[in-house]
């Protein structure tokens, strides 16, 4: 086994310590989410907080990790008589993002069921987690299903299994931190809110810092072993303080003022529900049996609150994570001051900011976080207290007046400065017709992993799901030929079948968005941009990629590649600015380019191309073609390219006013898809025509026929 980086070697990161050691004090404070770039020791420090934690002490033989003084009842492996305990270290259990639910939560022994006739509960992950830490690296890309099941364990501590005739509960309390990179896709809110801390982690700018973390790195490579020895008093001492602080926490009392001032804050900031209100009170406790005190002070509700309502601010994907800490303090500052207590009797020693020996680096050597959480030297992250710069909503759109709806013939229109979307709603779901067998998400239809079982069928290759009712019916009629005698069923490898399942999958919706002179005026952008960013909320909430291309000038441009962070989309939009001519064109043959590239690196996940557009066409935009081709002809031709390689696509028509052309709807019946206005986004005659692009296109084409012949 490898020797661990030691988690008092890490520099900086003074938050995200403080959040894993407060709940190696108290577990009930829910667990840690942990957003940051790449490369900021995520991963690192959850890893090493294991060896940190107290040995526990478990029944001999139990799979389920009981207490031996108060067994679990319900323990698939009890019930469990007295007798001494065995000690273990606490366990560190890793959930792969491409875990099947059977593997986390357990399920029937198939080999004992067909071989002895006997039901028998194989556990899973978060039974070897119970009374450890279970951690889930890029828990953003974990299955919808898998973190619903994850997170329900954590909140009952309890995991219940139904499945395959078997009925069985057993204890899951466990520290669980998650890890993820914003970049690569958002979770849900209301799974943010089942982690009870969540802190933001960025790489230091500081130079010295910088090189401290690579000298450590580098001394830790070199001789792992010789590294941890040289950070073993550090790490003792941290391991003494953590016990100390459990034992001290049954003794802490929050106060009626305290708790007056957790529910402040939670109101003031207006957090939903009364999770955040009992992670805050936890935490706070926790924080004054960290100190080693017996009382919660104000001090302590102040980072609580910066560890437990960012994430819980959040009133749309789209809306950057923090907490504004000047009016944090300004509804503290109504509470009146902490009166001094006496402390508790007892040596006090291992302050907060005692860091122990070391190299004498930035990080005075033992890595231990300050009490206050406040600033650890030149390494303290960035303040998550507000968006990022370049978050949607962190500044106003400047105000610009209004563009001419098109640009005289032969001239370009000038740029127009971006404009800020309109309030987003509710979109009415678009989809790809037919049956899909991509990842699994919400949108589509699809065969998947997970989801109803709808039959089975011979396995293809490895078999992955075995559907038990189906293979004893494939192997009943034989058990006489082959012999049988005893109480298992004699099966042979082509009795197995595996179950087919339907469920939904999440698929690439390409944005192909005009942002021309045509579409220019104030309103009629600000209308189109929140059009957009209904459709990229809904794409969120269906778990697609996304990607951003606009056309207008001289042609067009891939504004996002096709990512799962969906709020980068919302950004790109946001900033977008318009003007200039119209290449249709140009930002089709730019979609079908953008979307060839896709199948090859993700040939399973079937693409939607929405085009949102007036459907002028005004330039060539750099298209070839027949000499006395007009831009109109050109987009018309690229268009029936598309449909001829079967691509799903939707035309969302912006034109608007009492005289309309109808050119967005000659675009869709070339491209074989259905044209809607924004409006109809949201109306609920759109519900019949989403269910199938294809069937709409007859009645599309139809309706727009005169229109093509008049173009």
């Amino acid at each position: 086994m490898s020797t661990p980086y030691p988690f008092t070697a890490v520099v900086g990161q003074t938050d995200l310590r403080l959040a894993l050691l407060l709940n190696a004090v108290s577990p009930a404070v829910g667990g840690v989410l942990v957003r940051g770039e790449k490369g900021t020791a995520k991963s690192t420090a959850v890893r090493a907080l294991s060896a940190l934690l107290p040995q526990v002490e478990v029944v001999p033989g139990c799979r389920f990790s009981c207490a031996p003084g108060a067994p679990d009842p319900a323990c698939p492996d009890g019930p469990h008589g007295a007798g001494p305990g065995a000690a273990r270290p606490a366990r560190m259990v890793e959930l792969p993002v491409g875990a099947s639910e059977d593997r986390l939560v357990g399920a029937l022994d198939i080999e004992r069921a067909l071989a002895e006739g006997v039901k028998a509960f194989e556990p899973g992950l978060l039974a070897a987690a119970h009374r450890g830490i279970l951690y889930v690296d890029e828990v953003n890309l974990l299955h919808d299903h898998l973190i619903d099941l994850l997170l329900d364990a954590a909140a009952m501590g309890a995991s219940y299994v139904e499945r395959e005739g078997v009925s069985v509960r057993h204890a899951a309390r466990f520290l669980l931190v998650g890890t993820m990179n914003p970049e690569e896709g958002e979770l849900r809110p209301q799974l943010l809110d089942r982690f009870g801390l969540t802190v933001e982690v960025a790489a230091s700018r500081e130079p010295a810092q910088r090189v401290e973390v690579v000298r450590r790195r580098l001394s830790y490579e070199d001789d792992p072993a010789g590294f941890a020895t040289r950070w073993a008093a550090d790490e003792h001492e941290v391991r003494a303080r953590v016990v100390a602080a459990r034992a001290l926490l049954p003794q802490v009392v929050l106060g009626d003022g305290s708790l007056l001032q957790i529910a402040a804050t939670c109101a003031g900031f207006e957090v939903d529900g009364m999770r955040a209100d009992i992670v805050m009170a936890r935490t706070a406790t926790a924080l004054a049996a960290w100190a080693g005190r017996t009382d919660v002070r104000k001090e302590d509700v102040r980072q609580a609150a910066l560890l437990a309502l960012p994430h819980r601010r959040r009133r749309n994907p789209f809306d950057a994570p923090g907490l504004d800490e000047d009016k944090l303090d300004r509804i503290l500052d109504g509470f009146p001051d902490d009166e001094p207590e006496p402390e508790p009797e007892g040596p006090q020693d291992g302050g907060p900011d005692d860091g122990g020996g070391g190299d004498g680096g930035p990080d005075d050597g033992g890595g231990v976080p300050p009490r206050d959480g406040g600033p650890d030297g030149p390494g303290r992250q960035q303040d998550p207290a507000g968006p990022e710069p370049d978050a949607p909503g962190a500044a106003d759109a400047p105000d610009v007046p209004d563009a001419p709806e098109s640009p005289t013939r032969g001239e370009a229109a000038p740029e127009q400065a971006a404009v800020g979307a309109a309030p987003p709603f509710r979109a009415k779901v678009l989809s790809v017709p037919g049956l899909g067998e991509g990842a699994a998400g919400r949108r589509s239809r699809a065969r998947t992993a997970h989801g109803r079982t709808t039959g089975a069928q011979r396995p293809r290759g490895r078999l992955t799901a075995l559907h038990l009712a189906a293979t004893v019916h494939a192997a009943a009629p034989h058990q006489k030929a082959r012999g049988r005698s005893g109480r298992g069923l004699v099966i042979r490898a082509d009795d197995l079948r595996q179950a087919t399942r339907e469920g939904r999958e999440g698929n690439l919706v390409l944005f192909l968005v005009d942002a021309s002179g045509s579409m220019a005026a104030r309103q009629r952008m600000s209308a189109v941009k929140g059009a957009v960013l209904s459709l990229l909320l809904d794409a969120y909430q269906r778990r697609d990629k996304v990607g951003l291309i606009t056309f207008r000038g001289s042609g067009a441009e891939l504004a996002l590649p096709p990512t799962s962070s969906v709020d980068s989309a919302a950004a790109r939009l946001e900033q977008l600015p318009t003007g200039g001519r119209t290449p249709l064109a140009a930002g089709l043959l730019k979609a079908r380019e953008v979307l060839r590239i896709e199948r090859l690196r993700d040939p399973s996940r079937r693409p939607l191309l929405v085009v949102v557009t007036d459907g002028r066409a005004t330039s060539a935009g750099g298209v070839g073609g027949q000499p006395g081709d007009t831009p109109r002809e050109l987009s018309g031709r690229a268009a029936r390219l598309l449909a001829a390689e079967g691509l799903t696509s939707v035309v969302v028509d912006c034109e608007s006013g009492p005289v309309r052309l109808g050119l967005a709807g000659v675009l869709a019946a070339d491209l074989g898809a259905p044209a809607v206005t924004l409006d109809g986004l949201r109306a609920d005659s759109l519900a019949g025509l989403v269910k199938d692009v294809r069937t709409a296109v007859t009645s599309t084409a139809s309706a727009n026929s005169s229109n093509r012949r008049a173009a």
